[in-house]
Formats: structure tokens, C-alpha cells, sequence
């Protein structure tokens, strides 16, 4: 799309992209807009995704604020509403004391662009890399206490996940944010004041032409959570199960952040639920260090060789595959071994609180190479325990 037949302002290029809003695509809203025969009406934008666009609504029937997931008019939103229902039927239906998002509400909505499902969800916080994000640019690290809970109950939900016989498929900081229950039942003014007011600007053809049908007539910049300081009261949501799948019915492909790759598809043609606990694994460090384990460029080579003595040296069933990777690489990729593990060496250098100790063998449990080493979620939250006691 040729953004220079529009008049001029960041938001055109920092938001959601503007050829989405298409026959298929993103569904048009206008701050104030409403929904379900005007129960839920727009006061902010909380984010957007490939799929969808995420809003600020308050809910008249209950009084309260809401999150609402407006999905694509062309994406298998079917897929992530039936995920909810077999997690809410496992769960008696209160989702979050799982900590998971809890959904509250589901409908469909047509407009420009075409049929589009709506689920609207418990008011969630910010995710987890945007304020990890924030304690990274300070200097700063979570406190410990707060690093253990949400270790733990991260650990919880995957753990409840895979007991209901399913795979959540895509645990990255994005997918999980923060409760937001002290504010729930703000004012609005109460609630503009950590979210930032919404910013925005109209769109407009500078040659002064009606818009193409389906175009929002709004630009509506995302809520920064500016004034947000909850993390230490507040518990985890792990949200967005569209590419959960059952145990035993794995998709042809994973979607996968490049440093969240896990390594089963990089040597091997196959992975399981187990991708779970590595992404697990990477979590607990990234709460700990504020920042992944891994960084990816685009090689899979020098992914792989980041991995290679992070916690153990590669397995011999995956030796061959190696050597072909670094055969065909422009770098030098001699693996050292130095006795102590990456890991270990982390640890030891910047982690001197006590009640952090278990998470080392818990991280180390979690990102073993072969899935089938892995500790599970139960496991790793049996170490917590012990410690505990």
C-alpha cells in the first residue's frame, strides 16, 4: 500500500498496518464505537497482532473494563475460541485461577471487511515484555519474591494446560500479561492515568478522496501503560490460544519468535507439547536476567550454537545435523567446553538472592535438549515446593 496518498503522521507507520483493513482483514473501529447491541463500547486500543486488533471496552451489563479481541474476518478464529472451551470445560470454568485470561464473552460482528469474531476477556495489564522491556532500559531487575510467584505460576498454568491433554504452542512475553484487578472498576480517568489517553489522528487522503470502504476513518495509537507500577501485586494471564493444539495432533508448522525457536525444529523434523517447557525455561530466565537467553538474526546456525552448552553439550542423535549446519556456515562455530554451563556461569555472576536458587535447576530441568529429558511443569514446580519446605 502506498502510504504517501495519505496526510502525514507517525501513527501511519508505528500501528497496525494499514493494507490489513481489506475484504478479510482488520475490522475498522473508531474510538466510542460499540459492540453486541452497544454493551461494549470502545474507549482505548490495547494492542494489535497478525490476526487481530485488541481494545479497551467497558462492559455496561457488568459495569467493568474489558479487553476485546477483535479477530481478522478471514483468520481461524473458530480455532482459538474452541481452545477456550476444552481449557474452560477442564477447568469448572474459572480459567484464571489457572492463570490463564479468562473469557468472558464471545459474539461475531459484521462489518466492512467481513464477519469477525469477537472475545472479550478480563481487563488484562501489560505484558511481560513490555515492562520487562522498561526494567531493562532502567537498569533494573524484578523483585525477587515477584520473579519466584510468577515463575511459579507460569509453571501452573502450563502444567494445567498439559494435564488437560493439550500443547499452548506459543509461551513468549507477549502472550503473557498482567492481571490488572486493581483496576477493573477505575474511572475512566483513573484508568487514562496508568494507560496513557488514547492518541490520535484521522486518516485522510491528501487529495481529499473518500477512503476506500473498509478503511477506519481513525488512527488510534496503542496504550503505553505509562504509569503502570502493579507487577509485584498483581498475578500473570497466559493469554492467546490460537496456536494451542492437542497433545497428539501437532500442526505441520509452529509459530515461533525467532530466540524462542526451540531446538527440536532446528535438528529434527518433529516437536511435541514438551516446546512448551523450553519456551517455559526461557521465560523464567528473562523474568531473571530481563532479557532472552537467545538472539536470532536469521541463522539457524548461530541459534543452534548459542544453544550448544547452555545448559549441556548436544545430544549424539543430533551430532550430524550439526556438523552439516556448520559446515555450510560463513562463521567460525567451534563449540568450547568450559565445565561450567552457560547457565551456571550466569547464575553464579548475577544471582546472589537466596530464594532464586531453585530456578537454576528448574531452568536447567526445562531447556534439556531432548524433549524427553525435559522436566515437566508438575516436576519443576515439585522443586519449588521442596524448596519452600
Amino acid at each position: 500500500m502506498d502510504l504517501s496518498i495519505y496526510c502525514q503522521n507517525n501513527l501511519l507507520y508505528t500501528q497496525e498496518k494499514l493494507i490489513r483493513y481489506k475484504p478479510g482483514g482488520y475490522h475498522p473501529v473508531t474510538l466510542g464505537d460499540t459492540f453486541k447491541d452497544g454493551r461494549y463500547k470502545v474507549h482505548h486500543k490495547l494492542g494489535w497482532g497478525g490476526f487481530s486488533t485488541v481494545w479497551l471496552v467497558y462492559d455496561r451489563d457488568q459495569k467493568e473494563w474489558a479487553s476485546m479481541k477483535i479477530r481478522t474476518a478471514n483468520s481461524q478464529a473458530s480455532r482459538e475460541l474452541h481452545n477456550f472451551e476444552l481449557l474452560e470445560k477442564h477447568s469448572g470454568g474459572n480459567l484464571s485461577s489457572n492463570y490463564i485470561v479468562q473469557l468472558l464473552d464471545s459474539f461475531s460482528h459484521q462489518g466492512p471487511n467481513g464477519l469477525h469474531q469477537c472475545l472479550v476477556f478480563e481487563l488484562l495489564g501489560p505484558t511481560v515484555d513490555k515492562v520487562l522491556a522498561d526494567y531493562h532500559e532502567d537498569k533494573d531487575s524484578l523483585d525477587p519474591e515477584t520473579v519466584l510467584r510468577i515463575s511459579k505460576q507460569l509453571l501452573e498454568a502450563i502444567g494445567f494446560i498439559h494435564s488437560a491433554g493439550m500443547c499452548h504452542g506459543d509461551i513468549s512475553g507477549r502472550n503473557i500479561a498482567f492481571s490488572c484487578n486493581n483496576l477493573s472498576k477505575a474511572t475512566e480517568e483513573e484508568l487514562f492515568a496508568v494507560l496513557g489517553s488514547p492518541g490520535t489522528e484521522p486518516l485522510a487522503r491528501i487529495d481529499g478522496a473518500v477512503l476506500e470502504k473498509g478503511l477506519p476513518t481513525q488512527l488510534v495509537k496503542a496504550a503505553k501503560w505509562v504509569d503502570w507500577i502493579d507487577e509485584d501485586d498483581e498475578d500473570i494471564r497466559l493469554l492467546d490460544v490460537g496456536e494451542s493444539f492437542r497433545q497428539g495432533e501437532e500442526p505441520e508448522r509452529l509459530a515461533q519468535p525467532g530466540p524462542l525457536r526451540v531446538p527440536e525444529t532446528l535438528f529434527t523434523d518433529s516437536f511435541d507439547y514438551r516446546i512448551d517447557l523450553w519456551r517455559a525455561g526461557c521465560m523464567i530466565y528473562s523474568f531473571l536476567f530481563m532479557a532472552y537467553p537467545f538472539w536470532y538474526l536469521g541463522e539457524d546456525e548461530v541459534l543452534a550454537f548459542q544453544m550448544i552448552g547452555f545448559v549441556e553439550q548436544l545430544p549424539a542423535e543430533w551430532q550430524a545435523k550439526w556438523e552439516e549446519m556448520q559446515s555450510s556456515s560463513k562463521h567460525d562455530l567451534a563449540v568450547k567446553d568450559y565445565g561450567l554451563s552457560k547457565l551456571e556461569q550466569k547464575f553464579v555472576e548475577q544471582v546472589h538472592d537466596p530464594i532464586l536458587k531453585p530456578l537454576l535447576s528448574i531452568t536447567r530441568g526445562l531447556m534439556r535438549f531432548l524433549p524427553s529429558s525435559r522436566i515437566s511443569a508438575d516436576e519443576a514446580l515439585a522443586v519449588l515446593e521442596t524448596w519452600d519446605e
